[in-house]
């Protein structure tokens, strides 16, 4: 009930600014899209199913991330603006603001609990938001949070200038435990089969990261490690393989869940994002603005995108 509430909200909000024309291009609610969130000349560039653009939004703010928001709005975020906004993808139009501050990290929306989670590295907060922009609650944590995954009522959050994780049970909103990772880790997955955490890194001055932790989910323990060099940032389950994005080697790996290597390949100036979108893997260059599309370790298509390509996301 209260969702049905929170979303009747968000529809008046909608209706106020109903009369003033579409800020962006309105992107059809049945549509499937890749979405490519570029950050050197703002903009984000919508593709459909065939790799074809469906519309670019020309970005006013520096943004520098974005998440999903249920199926039909996509929240922007920058680290030095200190609102986060959120747009209906149907209409192009702005729903309503966040005042979050500047030094905002990263975002995930919690289908659960309708809640907005972002990570701050100024007041090295994690704050929950409804979907109508209210802040409901805060938490203090270590230094510089970033990271986060989802899984079971438990938010896994990396604090990025830290050597801890904080673990947060979302239905009280408290942080229950702290496992110990490596300084400047990055890129949190959970792999439910295997009840893990697999974890990445950027590494710290001149020794950079080459190794993806994994965890026991229940314990925090580390199980083993995988050689993935050089700074693997970004890690993504497809089916039964866990892709592994090292963007200090320009290299993507796919290992088996058991952490055994399948194949690896060169791909893309600087990857900083990897998604699965219609079964295919698709890798962003930051540096060359290019879209990767391949199929085993296969590069099968690249699609031209905007500069500095940071971060992609899927609705299908």
């Amino acid at each position: 009930m209260k969702f049905f509430k929170a979303l009747f909200l968000v529809c008046c909000l909608f209706v106020l600014t109903g009369c003033n024309e579409s800020v962006f291009d309105a992107i059809d609610e049945q549509q499937s899209f890749l979405a490519s969130v570029n950050i050197l000349e703002p903009s984000i560039t919508f593709y459909d199913e065939d790799y074809a653009l469906i519309a670019t939004w020309d970005l006013d703010n520096t943004y520098t991330g974005a998440t999903l928001v249920g199926t039909n709005a996509i929240l922007l975020y920058g680290h030095q603006l200190d609102e986060a906004e959120l747009y209906d993808l149907s209409s192009g139009k702005q729903i309503v603001k966040l005042k979050t501050g500047v030094g905002t990290t990263n975002a995930l929306y919690d289908e659960q609990a309708h809640a907005i989670y972002l990570t701050n590295s100024k007041t090295n907060e994690l704050t929950s938001y409804s979907i109508t922009g209210e802040l409901q609650q805060s938490l203090k944590l270590r230094n510089y949070p970033m990271s986060m995954a989802l899984h079971e009522n438990m938010l896994y959050v990396v604090n990025y200038k830290d050597t801890f994780l904080s673990v947060i049970d979302t239905t009280t909103f408290q942080a229950i435990d702290e496992w110990l990772i490596a300084s400047s880790s990055q890129g949190a997955l959970v792999v439910e089969a295997t009840n893990e955490l697999w974890l990445g890194g950027h590494g710290q001055g001149s020794k950079p990261n080459e190794m993806v932790q994994v965890f026991d989910l229940t314990t925090g323990v580390v199980k083993k490690e995988i050689a993935v060099p050089v700074m693997p940032i970004t890690l993504i389950q497809q089916e039964q393989e866990v892709i592994i994005a090292s963007h200090g080697s320009n290299m993507i790996y796919s290992t088996s869940l058991d952490g055994t290597i399948n194949w690896q390949q060169e791909v893309a100036a600087n990857p900083f994002s990897i998604v699965s979108f219609d079964g295919q893997l698709v890798v962003a260059g930051y540096d060359d603005q290019t879209l990767y599309v391949t199929e085993h370790a296969n590069i099968i298509e690249t699609v031209a995108t905007g500069k500095g390509a940071f971060q992609l996301l899927v609705r299908e």
